[in-house]
């Protein structure tokens, strides 16, 4: 089993930034990608930014330029910046680790866009 805490959500003004962080609790060696997920309330769970085991990346269209998912194998952790809100719903992120077969998920972490 494989744990995953997330952090670094809240509230921001939109045109803000945050930072959300992922970390694991066994190492990314034989990752074979990891992504950030959101769900808002009555939404479905939907794909805002992945990234595969050799460090390509896509990302909804909604965030492309303004969202960055990164990784630090050292650390067992996963990244997502997110750099000019916009004002939306709020919304549950999720981090997600997918090791051959299994997908692991972080508990969720709250971000809410609003002046």
């Amino acid at each position: 089993q494989v744990q995953l805490v997330e952090s670094g959500g809240g509230v921001v003004q939109p045109g803000g930034s945050l930072r959300l962080s992922c970390a694991a609790s066994r190492n990314m060696y034989d990752i074979y990608s990891v992504g950030w997920y959101r769900q808002a309330p009555g939404k479905v769970r939907e794909l805002v930014a992945a990234m595969t085991s050799g460090g390509s990346t896509n990302y909804a269209d909604a965030v492309k330029g303004r969202f960055t998912i990164s990784r630090d194998i050292a650390k067992n952790s996963v990244y997502l910046q997110m750099n000019t809100l916009k004002p939306e719903a709020p919304a549950v992120y999720f981090c997600n680790f997918h090791y051959e077969p299994s997908d692991y998920w972080g508990q969720g972490t709250q971000v809410t866009v609003s002046s």
